[in-house]
């Protein structure tokens, strides 16, 4: 009780805001998409197989990890490690956070609006570069809250939340949110070589969310490539590139 009178106004607003935010429905345009491109979905699968996706996927959260960079968090937070934003102002995290997701979305943007110049070809460029700027995009937020997932477990949480933010449904939602928790939970208790090793055992635990956290993460790749499947079509698909990416 103590730390929830100790909130302030806009923090409580926060958390009214996420509460809101889990109970939300995917947009028309998640769902839309996924029926207006079926026809031209399974170019896309030729071009961008499944496991090629799940492979892109991986090394794009190790690239997207290593590409987001400390500087300027550091100076704009006032801090000197990042550790130290955990303890700061929640609205002075959040506004660092809305300058990283702004600048992602202009940069998608003219990245998908110059892929979907060249059509097809361009898509099996655009897919594992709007994937790793989405994850760098993560772990990037994640640096403005004071968090840096450097290890491997704690990149498991980042692949989630892509994970929730891709889902198509509000069942996939809640079940990439259920999987986020479990992991949460997991991370204070355990270590990654501790959870292999039950993992390998077999046991029904909750450290299996983890392993099932990337599991449905990969799932968004190929969700992502039906999304973007219109893109195929040159000149027209710098559009729909710019669109999908920003969005």
């Amino acid at each position: 009780m103590e730390n929830l009178q100790a909130l302030t106004v806009y923090e409580s607003g926060q958390i009214t805001a996420i509460k809101d935010w889990k109970k939300e429905e995917p947009s028309v345009m998640n769902k839309a998409m996924g029926v207006v491109a079926a026809p031209l979905s399974w170019l896309v699968q030729k071009v961008v197989p499944d496991n090629a996706i799940q492979a892109v996927l991986e090394a794009a959260n190790w690239a997207g990890s290593q590409l987001a960079d400390t500087g300027d968090i550091l100076r704009d937070g006032g801090v000197e490690q990042i550790c130290k934003l955990r303890s700061k102002d929640l609205e002075l995290s959040d506004r660092l956070a809305d300058e990283v997701h702004n600048w992602a979305i202009g940069f998608a943007s003219l990245e998908g609006g110059a892929a979907g110049v060249a059509g097809l070809p361009g898509m099996a460029a655009d897919i594992p570069a709007i994937i790793t700027l989405a994850l760098r995009t993560v772990h990037k937020i994640g640096l403005c809250y004071g968090y840096e997932c450097s290890a491997e477990e704690e990149s498991s949480f980042v692949l989630g939340v892509l994970s929730a933010s891709g889902a198509n449904s509000i069942e996939d939602k809640i079940e990439s949110l259920i999987a986020l928790r479990s992991i949460q939970q997991v991370l204070v208790k355990n270590t990654w070589k501790k959870i292999s090793e039950k993992a390998a055992t077999q046991q029904l635990s909750k450290e299996g969310a983890i392993i099932a956290a990337r599991n449905v993460a990969k799932q968004l790749g190929i969700n992502l490539s039906k999304r973007k499947a219109l893109q195929a079509i040159p000149v027209i698909g710098a559009g729909i590139g710019a669109s999908m990416n920003g969005w």
